[in-house]
């Protein structure tokens, strides 16, 4: 089984951008499957329909989300479509969506997870009380380990150490273990002994001349002159000017390739990729 995963995508210009290349990668790696993080399609924070359906239309498979996925309240209704997107399955059972799903592929099921981190997360970007990501997937993991054989993970979480730790937490267990959240792709792929696909951050698929995705501008000013509220805070604050995330310019694509055995459901091969187009 061949994979295609892409980091964070970051508003309109990261779906044009996605859209634009996917043919080419298509092409070039020829997936049976592509999944992406979309908790950021909708401007940068959250999903709506009409975001997602444009994604799935450029020919992803499936979308993983994390702590910005119910940031529009729009998120209600592709809930209630059951559009193919899952949250991080950690988050209280209070809140919206399915933490994880059986996507049927041709050499048989793959369990997609979702599940976020709790290090930098918990109390500062989220008031929800998350769960225990490792013994979450414990949990989901009993469920399913008798019945099928590929399962990948993505953990989104901002900490690289506990990203680390969960990587060899599932090593064995799980197919592969993406991390995304940060949108800075790191340099550390590799299969770890037990045959598990690792990666810290596959990055994120956004605007180039930019933080995370945003405006340098507008985060260099909150970082040096407001301190009266979070960087998050700031982002949400219904004053924002739309130009906070550019929607055209040199666009990075940042994924990853994963190769599994068909017969065991370990990684074979895991490849990095980071590419550029221009969104005019």
């Amino acid at each position: 089984m061949k994979l295609l995963f892409f980091g964070d995508i970051v508003g309109k210009i990261g779906r044009r951008a996605l859209a634009k290349i996917l043919p080419e990668l298509k092409k070039e790696f020829k997936p049976d499957l592509i999944l992406a993080n979309g908790e950021n399609l909708a401007h940068g924070l959250g999903a709506t329909v009409s975001t997602v359906q444009n994604v799935l239309r450029a020919g992803v498979d499936y979308l993983t989300a994390g702590n910005h996925f119910w940031d529009k309240k729009e998120v209600r209704e592709v809930v209630k479509q059951k559009l193919p997107i899952i949250r991080p399955a950690n988050f209280p059972n209070s809140y919206s969506g399915q933490g994880y799903v059986l996507i049927k592929t041709k050499f048989g099921n793959l369990l997609l997870i979702n599940l976020s981190g709790r290090v930098f997360i918990q109390d500062l970007q989220t008031k929800a009380k998350l769960s225990c990501p490792f013994r979450k997937f414990d949990r989901i993991f009993s469920q399913f380990k008798n019945r099928v054989k590929f399962i990948m993970v993505d953990f989104h979480a901002e900490a690289t150490a506990e990203k680390s730790a969960f990587g060899y937490y599932l090593d064995g267990r799980a197919s592969a273990v993406f991390g995304t959240h940060t949108h800075i792709q790191t340099v550390d792929e590799k299969i770890l002994d037990s045959g598990t696909a690792y990666l810290t951050d596959v990055g994120m698929v956004g605007a180039k001349d930019s933080v995370i995705g945003v405006n340098k501008q507008f985060i260099i000013e909150i970082m040096t002159k407001s301190r009266r509220k979070s960087l998050l805070q700031e982002l949400k604050l219904k004053k924002l000017k739309k130009e906070y995330i550019p929607e055209k310019g040199l666009v990075i694509i940042n994924g990853v390739f994963l190769e599994l055995d068909n017969k065991t459901g370990k990684a074979k091969k895991i490849e990095r990729i980071n590419r550029e187009t221009v969104v005019n």
